[in-house]
């Protein structure tokens, strides 16, 4: 058995296509499809389900894919390791995050990458909840930041950055910016642009509307928290965002920042890694330094602010 039969076979899990698979592992489909036969011959099972096309992996090969994925993962590790011993962590950490908390991985990412000279960072950051857990699961991350708020399946292990808490996002000239709080109530009555429906941080939103008894219907919806601060600048429209957004744009001219209480509520958020032994010395890094980063304290400090 050839670690290369076993990256065919994951890829060929994750694209459900021979075609693509083959081209996401550079070489011929021919060559893929004859590999993954001999992988089927090595372990005497049939893998694949085959017919006029590609129709899915057997409940035997769903299996052998969750074996390949963590044999994989364990290659790369050792890799890593050896690097480490000896030139010094080096290759690719790889970090999905939730929307909402996207603008906090900056504050790891950057004091990782001046540790570590020899690591690139790949994020992506605009992943829901589930597809983290799910990417850490299969290997596909190497940590995650996403919300704490519910316990988490047992084989991860988290470390808590901050607590997640909202706003009012405002560009109205009127007294609604200028008071110290504004009740979600108060803010359920403005014309509203939210997060979609899909997304982990609307759906806490929604949450906190529906404990003050209210279900507003927001006119835009969208995938970005950039785009939200977009469209408050216009004047038409207000919106609730997580504080930590204001560490990344601040407060733009114009525009008023209010706290939200009634009810007031904050949702911790934290990194997730995958709990195995002996730990990717990746994600050992990163969560050796995220213990010591102040993340809730420096979402405080505004940009522009001494």
């Amino acid at each position: 058995m050839l670690f290369r039969q076993l990256e065919y076979l994951v890829a060929l899990s994750r694209e459900r296509h021979f075609a693509r698979a083959a081209e996401l592992c550079h070489v011929s489909q021919p060559a893929l499809s004859e590999a993954v036969r001999k992988l089927e011959d090595e372990l005497d099972v049939p893998l694949v389900r085959r017919g006029r096309k590609y129709e899915g992996l057997t409940a035997e090969g769903e299996r052998i894919v969750v074996w390949a994925q963590r044999i994989l993962a364990d290659r790369d590790a050792l890799r890593d390791e050896v690097d480490a011993l000896r030139t010094g962590l080096g290759g690719r950490l790889r970090i999905g995050s939730v929307p909402t908390a996207s603008g906090a991985v900056s504050l790891l990412t950057g004091p990782f990458c001046a540790a570590h000279p020899l690591v690139t960072v790949e994020i992506s950051a605009d992943m829901q909840a589930r597809d983290i857990l799910r990417q850490l699961r299969d290997f596909e991350l190497d940590a995650g930041v996403t919300y704490l708020h519910e316990e988490l399946p047992e084989g991860f292990r988290t470390v808590p950055l901050y607590d997640e808490r909202y706003v009012l996002l405002t560009a109205a000239a009127d007294g609604v910016g200028q008071r110290p709080t504004v009740t979600w109530a108060e803010a359920a009555r403005l014309p509203l642009c939210l997060l979609t429906g899909a997304m982990q941080g609307r759906r806490m939103v929604d949450g906190l509307f529906a404990e003050a008894g209210l279900c507003p219907e927001p006119r835009v919806e969208t995938d970005s928290v950039g785009t939200l601060f977009a469209h408050v600048r216009t004047g038409q429209w207000a919106s609730v965002v997580p504080h930590a957004w204001l560490h990344v744009f601040g407060v733009p001219h114009g525009m008023w920042a209010v706290p939200l209480v009634e009810p007031a509520r904050t949702v911790p958020v934290g990194l997730v890694t995958v709990a195995r032994e002996p730990e990717s010395v990746m994600a050992r890094a990163l969560t050796d330094l995220a213990r010591g980063i102040d993340v809730a304290g420096a979402l405080e400090r505004l940009p522009g602010a001494r």
